[in-house]
């Protein structure tokens, strides 16, 4: 793997090579290569999930006057896992994860966090390697740059609490949920869950546990009724 190229996709040239890709060692690998020269990335993740929360915090506190529950909201729809995996799949960090055979086969939910911690691990890695205001740059560069499409489309409040709302206001109903389909071992079933208004099978979603099929049977529940 060419650590020069993951350099070039997030733009930040390290003084320390060992610390970027420090960043990118999960503990699974540790595991496989215990004599392998560098530590596993969890304190690197512990770092810059405190930077990161830190200069989220910052923009938002001197960019917007809104009310502290907004802002929280917010934030924590630009920095949960799902939001950070997305980020770090854009910059290609899955190309250069240190992960044990096993990991590296693992496509499902378990890698969404390993590259959340990943992307993390990087903002810890920059603000050691380059100081704050090089990772305050990296961080309004790739994350606070999602914050419009999240205003937008109101992507900081959850599906299911958007399609009940909607549901009561449009057609006085309070939807439920079913689960129409169950499969896989206990280790990684896979869910198939409806939403309801009332006998009505609205739309329906599926994922790998029943509370992520509800969100994204909310979320197509939402487009079908063209409620978005």
């Amino acid at each position: 793997m060419d650590i020069s190229l993951l350099e070039q996709k997030i733009n930040v040239k390290f003084n320390n090579i060992d610390l970027l890709q420090q960043a990118l060692v999960h503990r699974s690998y540790i595991n496989e290569n215990p004599d392998f020269r560098l530590d596993q990335n969890e304190r690197l993740e512990f770092l810059g999930d405190a930077v990161l929360e830190l200069i989220v915090t910052e923009y938002l506190y001197n960019n917007y006057p809104n009310p502290e529950g907004e802002l929280t909201n917010w934030r924590a729809a630009l920095v949960n896992a799902k939001m950070l995996a997305q980020i770090a799949k854009r910059l290609e960090l899955n190309n250069h994860l240190f992960l044990s055979r096993g990991e590296a086969k693992d496509t499902g939910r378990a890698r969404q966090y390993i590259l959340a911690n990943a992307f993390e691990a990087l903002i810890g890695a920059i603000y050691l390697d380059q100081g704050y205001e090089a990772v305050k740059n990296f961080i309004e560069r790739e994350v606070l740059k999602e914050l419009p499409h999240i205003l937008e489309n109101q992507l900081f409040r959850d599906p299911k609490s958007r399609f009940q709302e909607m549901a009561q206001e449009k057609a006085g109903i309070t939807p439920s949920y079913e689960v129409l389909k169950e499969w896989g071992p206990d280790h990684a079933k896979r869910f198939v869950v409806g939403v309801y208004l009332g006998k009505e099978l609205v739309a329906q979603g599926e994922g790998n546990s029943k509370q992520e099929a509800q969100e994204k049977a909310a979320w197509e529940g939402l487009k079908n009724k063209k409620w978005e």
